[in-house]
């Protein structure tokens, strides 16, 4: 009997959904994320399994797909292949780091590059994306030798190099299209034949030989179907199991079928029965990836963990990481509309999970459980046994009520300005849903094109931050899920029991503005410049109309004016101190966009470094307590996008070195110790930085130290106000969740014990305990 595959590693370190895997040696495992990068993780040690990961690429847009170029004699340690939403394929040294130039950029795709495949002898690359085009890539001339016809502008959302000869595409139309790429003409190759499917084909993979069903290539789609298909056509096979989208599918060196989906299950597939099914404590599970030698699974989701099955004994990961993957997915909320009506009244209790047996792998009995919960449990037809996977619960949106739309209930609906002129469209979305699959059930119901689809899904992922399911969110709406000027307390919300908090995952900003009242302010200081012969520094008509398109452009959350972040920057470096205050509001409102993280210039360094010098005055002059605050809230926002991490992971020093000033550690007197803002404004940094040390772990041990004692700093000076107290825990206990070496000695247990006494909060005291359990005794 063949093993059951079992988790083999987690690797942990992207910031956002896993969109694309690959595993092209048993030690080496590719990723690239929706986070905007492209991690390489290599096997540390065999026993018990671990993977490190370094960044290869870090880009501006999200990255969807990824391959392996085997080595060669031109190339010894092969190349990493990538692309994404930005229409460039990137080609890589597997060893490059993000900060190393691309050996190749492949222009030719104008819209996101989603699926990539190299020839089984590496002799061409071929791409598909969401521009209707399928491009064969010459991997020495590196420019694009064929173009793959047919798919008349609808996307291509997968394709397979068969062999050398013969690739094969998967497309929105539902059409799977078969190309000889020896009969082209003028560069442009006509479908050999075409594959009439009923659904949209979003996966395929090659059929090992020998499969019982004879098939050549396995496609998926949204109906949750798994087809066999010979290359004339014939429909051998189907397989059925997944309850929702399947997004990806590979085989095994056993023969075996495996697929990935909506559904948060990898399934393995013996011909056409479903021998094991892997549920993940994700939304969704977006991509899987074989290792040929090994025939270990690598799977990629929406939680942003790649994790490593295997069904070799030596390779499995050790019982108490085992342990904690079963209790994340035990620990799962499975939304009621991903399980349809219940009636929970109907429902058998825990019994008959010991007195029923189930009828096939992966099937999903509902329990009612004796305190009046819903669990979900699917059956292992290996163990013979059913497995709990999860808990249905209700979605509640950020204003806990309901919205009607025709005829049913959902926690938002939106209206959407597709073209000017024109009323808008109303999109519904529950918190429940994922917000690609929503987004594309609302171009499809529009008859709109897939173009639309990332900038729906990010509207939705925008104007649905902070709200939570199961639980009232915050009164104001907002990204910070703790609240930024309006926060949560108690009392104001039934809040049946304090969730987990540790370790954050998330990184916060502090965005609400008063623009208003910011740019009046900006006009008035600045008429006063004017009059007082100030011209040098004031600004002239056209640049105050330049501020006019900041405002606007900020107030509706579209680009920048590039011309505009000049002004800024004058108003924080030219102004006089004493005026500078609504220039570093503005400073930090500016610096959550992507163009404006990418600043720098010889004089000013980049953003990080201006809102340091900028808050804090080098001349000796007294520092503002509030001009303090405002660069701290710059430098917390400058997280908000890839660009900005990236400055912050550059120049960590400098960051940790801010708060050490502000908070008294080194440089000077403390900067408003009982300041409610600024100390808010710098927990949210530390925070922040927290998360870059647990998940992408970018800071080393000495940096981590220092951030510790800071927040020491901050819970040491009798301080009473709970959400300081709550940020501080929180940053706190993220730090000690990624590594407790960095506090040794520093007496960490005895500020966490104090602090959880300071306050009557019972998030304060919750968020203490689960510090105490990380802290080094």
């Amino acid at each position: 009997m063949v093993a059951d595959f079992k988790l083999s590693a987690q690797l942990v370190g992207h910031e956002s959904d896993v969109r694309a895997v690959s595993f092209p040696s048993p030690d080496v495992v590719l990723s690239a994320s929706r986070d905007c990068t492209l991690r390489v993780w290599r096997r540390a040690q065999a026993t018990p399994p671990s993977f490190d990961g370094t960044l290869v690429s870090r880009g501006s847009e999200y990255i969807n797909s990824v391959a392996f170029l085997p080595p060669s004699k031109d190339r010894p340690n092969g190349l990493v292949i990538s692309g994404g939403k930005d229409t460039i394929i990137e080609v890589k040294a597997p060893s490059a780091t993000a900060a190393d130039n691309a050996e190749r950029l492949l222009v030719g795709h104008a819209n996101n590059v989603c699926t990539l495949d190299v020839a089984p002898d590496g002799t061409y690359i071929v791409s598909g994306g969401w521009d209707g085009q399928a491009r064969v890539w010459n991997p020495i001339k590196w420019e694009t030798e064929l173009m793959l016809g047919g798919h008349d502008g609808m996307a291509v959302w997968n394709v397979i190099a068969f062999d050398e000869h013969t690739v094969v595409t998967g497309c929105a139309d539902k059409n799977i299209r078969i190309f000889d790429l020896r009969k082209s003409t003028a560069g442009e190759v006509a479908p050999r034949s075409t594959i009439h499917t009923p659904d949209v084909v979003r996966a395929l993979c090659r059929v090992p030989k020998g499969h019982p069903s004879g098939a050549d290539i396995a496609s998926a789609s949204n109906d949750g179907t798994l087809r066999l298909w010979k290359l004339n056509g014939q429909q051998v096979g189907e397989l059925q199991g997944h309850d929702s989208f399947v997004y990806s599918l590979t085989s095994l060196p056993s023969g075996e079928l495996v697929s990935a989906g909506e559904d948060r299950t990898v399934r393995i597939w013996r011909g056409t029965e479903c021998v094991q099914t892997i549920t993940h404590p994700a939304i969704s599970v977006w991509t899987v990836a074989v290792n040929p030698e090994t025939g270990d699974i690598v799977s990629g989701a929406s939680d942003g963990a790649a994790r490593v099955f295997t069904r070799r004994p030596e390779a499995v990961a050790d019982q108490a990481t085992l342990k904690e993957f079963d209790d994340s997915v035990k620990a799962s909320s499975i939304p009621q509309q991903q399980v349809g009506g219940v009636n929970k009244e109907k429902l058998p209790g825990p019994e008959f999970l010991t007195s029923k047996s189930g009828t096939k792998e992966g099937q999903v009995q509902m329990i009612k459980e004796d305190n009046g919960s819903v669990t979900a449990h699917t059956w292992s037809a290996s163990q013979q046994q059913w497995i709990n996977v999860g808990t249905v619960v209700d979605a509640v949106g950020s204003t806990g009520k309901k919205v009607e739309y025709q005829g049913q209930s959902y926690d938002f609906v939106f209206d959407v300005d597709i073209e000017d002129g024109k009323p808008a469209l109303k999109l519904p979305y529950n918190l429940s849903e994922n917000p690609y699959e929503r987004a594309t059930k609302f171009l499809g119901d529009n008859e709109l094109p897939l173009t639309y689809l990332d900038n729906v899904a990010n509207f939705i992922t925008e104007n649905t931050k902070g709200a939570t399911l199961g639980a009232d969110a915050p009164p104001s709406g907002g990204p910070d899920p703790y609240g930024t000027e309006s926060r949560y307390r108690p009392g104001e919300a039934n809040e049946p029991q304090q969730p987990k908090v540790l370790p954050q995952k998330e990184y916060l900003n502090i965005s609400a503005a008063k623009y208003e009242a910011m740019f009046n302010k900006i006009l008035a200081i600045n008429k006063n410049m004017v009059s007082s012969g100030r011209k040098d520094a004031a600004f002239n008509p056209d640049e105050e109309s330049i501020l006019g398109a900041l405002r606007e452009s900020l107030e509706s959350s579209k680009p920048i004016p590039p011309r505009a972040l000049g002004l800024v920057v004058r108003l924080v470096t030219q102004w006089p101190y004493a005026d500078r205050l609504p220039g570093l509001d503005l400073l930090r409102c500016v610096v959550k966009f992507p163009l404006a993280a990418d600043f720098s210039d010889p004089q000013h360094g980049s953003l990080l470094e201006l809102a340091v010098s900028a808050s804090i005055p080098s001349d000796g002059t007294a520092p503002s307590e509030n001009a303090a605050m405002m660069g701290l809230r710059t430098v917390a926002n400058l997280f908000s996008s890839a660009n900005g991490r990236s400055v912050v992971s550059a120049q960590a020093d400098k960051a940790i070195s801010f708060l050490e000033r502000v908070t008294g550690v080194s440089g000077g007197e403390p900067i408003g110790p009982f300041n409610r803002n600024v100390l808010i404004a710098a927990t949210t940094v530390a925070i922040n930085l927290a998360v870059l040390a647990h998940r992408e772990r970018l800071l080393s041990v000495e940096q981590r130290r220092r951030l510790v004692i800071v927040l020491g700093a901050i819970l040491n000076k009798d301080q009473t106000d709970s959400e300081v107290l709550y940020r501080a825990l929180v940053a706190l206990g993220t730090v000690l969740s990624a590594s407790t070496q960095e506090s040794a000695n520093l007496g960490v247990a005895g500020w966490i014990k104090a602090a959880g006494a300071r306050s009557s909060e019972d998030r304060v005291k919750a968020v203490a305990a689960e510090c105490s359990k990380v802290a080094p005794r």
